[in-house]
Order: structure tokens, then C-alpha cells, then sequence
């Protein structure tokens, strides 16, 4: 028997409190870029040094997937995104007033692991409150409103630097962050049976959900790693350019002011936003995950290998301004990762395979970012352009890996398919 959706509207209120959160972490996931000059003057560190400040953000985010996908599955959403964000604001109140580069390092850590069970946390949400036809549709919508963060992270936050200082303006996000925990804490619940109201997937979930038993299923079942490693190098590539990266590329090579070069990387923003509802809206659409993954991902390698070949003097600063946006448009294609990882395994560990195949994107993004601030660093060729290019070929090896595992993904067809694969 169909349910009555409108008795379950609060689902939206609640997806929407948690979307707040989501834009709290793509805000410092990719504010480093745009505080560079600020960093390397206040506490006087080299481009590695910069380069290791930004992955600091993804080391704690890598390594809480796992635990991540747990505390979804057995805390709770709410209590997960209430302490993780109430975290994130503390670590960026300590960064704002950090006397020294290590307090710095300690402060975007902690924002790391606050922010960390966010997204996986949204993810059990879907499962508990929509329907799975609707969930690649959601997670693209998800991704769109947190890249609004990502966009506040660009020019936006020049403005208020230049404004109220870059401390004070991380010191305000830090007590944002707290104002957004403490309504998550009092709107969100984790599932419709919470409010008294009948479940909108009736899954099956009278056995006990050990949590070995399904680290143990999930890491043994050969179809949950080609998502792994699909989102790996396409998420770490987006958003080493547009959060660390693209703002001193787009200064050193044109010579453009900060304010001027995080406008172009705010064109990649927008082409991720755009890119993320679409992807998801097609795969939910023509019943398949595989295909547009493909697709996508093709033509975000083609898009990488025009950036790198052509000669910045012989494009014009507006083709950039396309080519950036085409490169954030068709990046999203890791979003349906997050759907494969979820429909590969059982649905009562949701939380689990879903946090693995983003646990991919947080490897490669906190490996790709300080190695190209190691190859920039020992540059030696005489050339920005060049340095540059070498640099961003990191890149596209990670592009080419992801490539070739989404070939290995099995095409679940937008359903859950786990049983077909077990027996």
C-alpha cells in the first residue's frame, strides 16, 4: 500500500537542517585556497607546508569514513551530525586564533574530524526517509546545497577577509557551526518510526546488525572497491583545484588578485552544483548508475587534458571561465559512487558501504594536494607554466585510475542488488 507522503514532510525539514550542516564542511573543504597569501605571510610556511595545511582537513575526513558509516548506523544521524558539527566549529575557532603553525594544523584537524560523519550521516538519512528511485536524485540535490559552501568559500570569503580579517571570519563560521549543531540536535530524527509514523522501506532488519558481520560482508564483497577507487580520483582532483590549488595557479600564471582568481574557481563551484543535480536526476531517469558514471568522467578527463596542453597565452581568460565551469559540470560523476557503494551491499549497512566509497575520494584528495605542493616546491625548470603542468599531471593519473575502475563497477540498475550477488 502506496504511503501518504504528505504526512512525512518533515522529512524535508530535516534533510534541510542537515544541508545547512553540509555546507559548513564543503565551506572549509575548500576555504584554504583563498587564505594562502594570509598563511604563508601570519605563520611564515612554504608551499608544502601550505599544501600539508589543506590535506590536514582530509586526513582526519579519510579515516572517520569507516567510523563514520558506524555511528550512522548505530548513534544515529542526529547525535553524529550534532557532535561532529559542534566539533567543527571548535576546531575553527581554535585555526582563527592559532598563534602558530601547529595550532593551526590542530584546529583544521579537528574541523576535519568534526565535519567527517556529515555527509555519511545525510546519506543513512536518504535511506530512512526516501524512497530508493529518489536517493541518486537526492544525494546530486545534497551536493548541490553543500557546494554552496564551496562557493561562500571563494569570493565571498575574499569580502569578509578583507573585511574582518581571515581570524575573525573562521572564528565566525566556527560559532555558525554550533548554532547549526544545536538545531540539528532539537529538528532531526533519525527515521520516520522515531515520530510514530509507519517506515518508508520496509527492510528487513530482525536479524542482529553485528558491526563485524558487516565490515566483514562489505570489505569481502569484490564490487564494494571499484567505487572506492571511481570516486577516489575524481573528487580529489575537483577539489584539490578548487579548494587549494586553482586560486595561486590563476595568480602566479595571469597574475590575477586573489579576488579575481577565486571567481574563476568559483565557476568550477557552479559547474559542480549544476553538474550534481543532473547526474543524479539522469540516473535515476534511464535506471542506471554505470553509464552516465562513464560518461561523465570521459569527458572530465578530456577537459583536464585541454587545461594542461594548451598554452595559457593562447587561451583567452574567458574561454577559462567555460572551460572551468565544464570542468566543475562534469566532475560529479563520483556522486553516483556513493549509490553503487549502497546498492552493492546489504541496505541495513548503508552507512558502512556508502562511507567506503567516499573514503576513496578523501584518500586520493589528501594525497593529490601536498604532492603537488612537493613538485612546485622542487621546481626547478624556469617556468611557472611548466612547473604548474607537471604538477597537475598527478591529476591525471588520478583521473585514468578512477576511469578504469568504473568499468569494474557492477550496474545495479538503481536497486539494491545484493542478494543477486551473494548467491
Amino acid at each position: 500500500m502506496e504511503l501518504e507522503l504528505k504526512k512525512y514532510n518533515r522529512r524535508w525539514l530535516i534533510w534541510g537542517i542537515l544541508a545547512l550542516a553540509y555546507i559548513i564542511v564543503f565551506f572549509h573543504r575548500v576555504a584554504a585556497g583563498v587564505v594562502r597569501g594570509e598563511l604563508i605571510t601570519t605563520f611564515n610556511i612554504t608551499d608544502v607546508e601550505f599544501g600539508n595545511f589543506g590535506a590536514m582537513y582530509f586526513y582526519p575526513y579519510m579515516l572517520m569514513q569507516i567510523p563514520s558509516g558506524i555511528l550512522a548506523d548505530t548513534l544515529g544521524a542526529r547525535k553524529t551530525v550534532t557532535i561532529g558539527t559542534v566539533l567543527a566549529g571548535v576546531g575553527s575557532i581554535v585555526f582563527g586564533f592559532a598563534p602558530s603553525i601547529t595550532l593551526a594544523y590542530i584546529g583544521r584537524l579537528t574541523v576535519g574530524l568534526g565535519v567527517s560523519v556529515v555527509f555519511i550521516s545525510i546519506l543513512k538519512i536518504l535511506s530512512q526517509w526516501f524512497k530508493p528511485g529518489e536517493f541518486g536524485r537526492m544525494s546530486g540535490l545534497t551536493s548541490f546545497i553543500g557546494n554552496g559552501g564551496a562557493l561562500l568559500a571563494q569570493y565571498p570569503l575574499v569580502l569578509l577577509v578583507s573585511a574582518i580579517g581571515w581570524r575573525q571570519s573562521f572564528s565566525v563560521i566556527g560559532m555558525v557551526s554550533v548554532l547549526i549543531a544545536l538545531v540539528t540536535y532539537i529538528i532531526v530524527r533519525n527515521k520516520p518510526e522515531d515520530l510514530g509514523l509507519k517506515p518508508i522501506n520496509l527492510i528487513n532488519e530482525k536479524e542482529e546488525s553485528s558491526i563485524k558481520d558487516g565490515l566483514k560482508t562489505i570489505f569481502t564483497n569484490p564490487y564494494t572497491w571499484p567505487t572506492f577507487l571511481a570516486m577516489g580520483g575524481i573528487f580529489g582532483t575537483v577539489i584539490a583545484f578548487m579548494g587549494t590549488w586553482g586560486v595561486p595557479y590563476m595568480m602566479d600564471v595571469y597574475g590575477l588578485t586573489k579576488g579575481q582568481a577565486s571567481i574563476y574557481t568559483m565557476m568550477v563551484t557552479l559547474g559542480l552544483m549544476v553538474g550534481s543535480l543532473i547526474v543524479g536526476n539522469i540516473s535515476d531517469k534511464i535506471g542506471k548508475r554505470k553509464l552516465p558514471f562513464i560518461i561523465f568522467s570521459t569527458i572530465y578527463l578530456a577537459i583536464w587534458l585541454i587545461f594542461i596542453l594548451v598554452k595559457p597565452g593562447s587561451m583567452n581568460l574567458n574561454f577559462l571561465y567555460i572551460l572551468f565551469f565544464l570542468m566543475g559540470l562534469m566532475s560529479p560523476g563520483f556522486v553516483l559512487s556513493w549509490a553503487c557503494g549502497k546498492e552493492v551491499n546489504p541496505e541495513k549497512y548503508s552507512g558502512i558501504s556508502t562511507s567506503i566509497a567516499n573514503m576513496g575520494g578523501f584518500l586520493f584528495a589528501a594525497i593529490i594536494q601536498p604532492l603537488i605542493g612537493f613538485i612546485l616546491e622542487n621546481a626547478n625548470s624556469g617556468s611557472v607554466v611548466g612547473d604548474y603542468n607537471r604538477a597537475f599531471m598527478v591529476c591525471l593519473v588520478a583521473i585514468v585510475i578512477s576511469l578504469i575502475s568504473i568499468l569494474f563497477i557492477k550496474e545495479t540498475n538503481c536497486k539494491n542488488i545484493y542478494e543477486e550477488i551473494k548467491n
